[in-house]
């Protein structure tokens, strides 16, 4: 019955692709007969999964080995492998295991052009925002070109572009800003009641999660878990990288993206599901993680109507304070 169970567990996953860390069923497929049936199952894999996060069902087979993966692939050694080609240009090969189906993982692209932006463009100040448009696939060998747009007293701003095999698939704008004294001083966002990581329930484990969330340890503070019916539309999630990672805004981008739209748990069946963009804030010049390199994510939906949904996402780093302060716009087909 597991073996059975392993199979169509991986025929479901065939027919997906993946986006924001949610599975999307491609258009030539969806209107197979046996494909249908496969989908049919996903609520079943997924309290499946559900149950064997909680040790009740099925053993670890069912889960992705992450340990298993090579060294090569971690966040870190991806960014000794940028390489200059040109003066302002830097290519990368994205291993598969940052995979979102067919796609590359927009929080990875998204660090990787800022990683290749401050490398080409000297003396710029700390980060203050990132606008990202997620607009074509992107995997395999990748092309990163930053270009400086105006660079002022205090504010310098740049545009990079992320270029794969078939096109543009990501662009990014980068607002670097000196700090200044201020009158100011004060946050409106007051740190959530949850339970510690420690205490947390598992999250984005088993079959069904999307390949790139290997690279990372996530725990459910509150919320629902995508696909479920779950009531909530606010989720909480502690994340980390399994490997080894020093801190920096550029690895902080590359998590920061790792929670799937704030709106997937309030589906019942799987359907499409797209991110288009990202906004990103940063609240601290220099911010540091809660602590053992947790860092606690939120996701809240605002609406979901007309095909799209608007979410607001929020980072607490140490002593629960905010560091980001994020948008993203999500184009849904269900």
């Amino acid at each position: 019955m597991r073996v059975r169970a392993r199979s169509q567990t991986r025929a479901l996953l065939g027919l997906f692709t993946n986006s924001g860390g949610v599975l999307q069923a491609p258009p030539t497929r969806r209107n197979s007969r046996s494909d249908q049936a496969l989908l049919a199952l996903a609520p079943v894999l997924l309290r499946l999964q559900g149950l064997c996060e909680k040790g009740a069902l099925c053993p670890s087979p069912l889960a992705p080995d992450s340990m298993s993966k090579p060294m090569s692939d971690s966040f870190p050694h991806l960014l000794e492998s940028l390489q200059a080609t040109s003066p302002g240009t830097h290519v990368v090969n994205i291993p598969d295991s940052w995979a979102q189906g067919q796609t590359t993982y927009g929080g990875l692209t998204t660090a990787l052009a800022l990683e290749a932006t401050q490398r080409s463009l000297s003396d710029l100040p700390p980060l203050r925002t990132a606008q990202v448009s997620f607009i074509g696939a992107a995997g395999g060998t990748v092309q990163i070109t930053p270009s400086l747009i105006r660079q002022g007293r205090s504010m310098t701003f740049a545009q990079t572009d992320l270029v794969a095999e078939k096109g543009l698939a990501t662009r990014a704008m980068f607002a670097f800003g000196h700090s200044r004294e201020s009158a100011f001083s004060e946050y409106h966002l007051p740190a959530p009641n949850l339970p510690d990581p420690e205490d947390a329930g598992l999250y984005m484990r088993g079959p069904l999660a999307p390949t790139f969330t290997q690279h990372f340890d996530t725990k459910l503070a509150h919320g629902g878990l995508p696909v479920s019916g779950s009531e909530h539309s606010n989720h909480f999630i502690w994340a980390r990288f399994k490997q080894p990672t020093p801190n920096s805004v550029v690895s902080l981008l590359a998590l920061a993206d790792m929670p799937p739209p704030a709106i997937m748990p309030r589906f019942t069946t799987f359907k499409p599901i797209s991110s288009l963009t990202w906004i990103v804030n940063l609240l601290d010049d220099q911010p540091e993680p809660f602590r053992d390199g947790w860092w606690l994510l939120q996701s809240r939906a605002e609406h979901a109507t007309q095909g799209y949904s608007s979410q607001d996402m929020i980072i607490w780093g140490k002593d629960l304070q905010p560091v980001v302060a994020g948008r993203q716009s999500v184009a849904i087909y269900v």
